[in-house]
């Protein structure tokens, strides 16, 4: 019988969430990186985006995740109605993201859309792969906002058009360019040039669930 490999156990969050944007629909709020969306399996992992704020939002449910490592603007809907208005919204791709990111080395084009389909590696959970026979459409639409020599590193800003597991971390690792932090995509030189993920959701536009008028929420990159 093979012995079971140990679970892995989340450091601990000492970040706060902060609650950007509140009514009685949603909550806007900017996830500190090192935090778990939703609680593990294992006890160990039980701290959350969702457990902290059942504690004091007992309706609130995810309309979507941001990674582990991510940091920045994720929406909380306090209601079913709401929750289920906002998913469809994600399912249509009428919510529209950007992200900040610091990726290593220059990029030579200052723009561009990198096109892989991904699948699911199931050999090395929870890893993605690049597929092109079983994979699902990715766009990543990124723009260079600047070069920085240290780190050695460019300053970028992804709009992806799909919403893949990992897209943003693997769609750069398949450029040549993984994200700065990235535990699981990058080269061990990217990976140790920053203590955490460069990666942060700054933009989110999408429907008021109530109204219907566009809502647009900002989150500044703390990087």
């Amino acid at each position: 019988m093979q012995p079971q490999a140990d679970p892995f156990i989340v450091p601990l969050c000492t970040e706060q969430i902060e609650i950007v944007y509140r009514d009685e629909s949603f909550l806007l709020i900017d996830k500190p990186p090192g935090l778990l969306s939703l609680s593990g399996k294992h006890p160990l992992n039980k701290d959350s985006v969702h457990w902290r704020l059942v504690q004091d939002f007992p309706t609130a449910t995810l309309a979507h995740r941001l990674d582990f490592g991510t940091s920045g603007l994720m929406i909380v809907a306090l209601n079913k109605v709401v929750n289920a208005d906002i998913t469809r919204q994600f399912q249509q791709r009428s919510v529209a993201k950007s992200y900040m990111a610091l990726l290593h080395g220059h990029l030579r084009e200052t723009s561009g859309l990198i096109d892989f389909p991904i699948a699911k590696n199931r050999e090395h959970f929870p890893l993605q792969k690049i597929c092109h026979e079983t994979g699902k459409a990715a766009l990543s639409h990124y723009r260079v906002v600047e070069y920085l020599d240290e780190p050695f590193a460019t300053r970028v800003i992804f709009t992806p058009a799909t919403g893949r597991t990992h897209q943003l971390r693997i769609h750069s690792r398949e450029i040549g360019h993984p994200i700065l932090g990235c535990d699981l995509y990058a080269s061990d030189e990217a990976f140790m040039l920053a203590s955490r993920l460069m990666l942060h959701a700054e933009r989110i536009e999408f429907d008021h669930p109530v109204s219907g008028e566009r809502f647009k929420g900002f989150c500044p990159s703390p990087f």
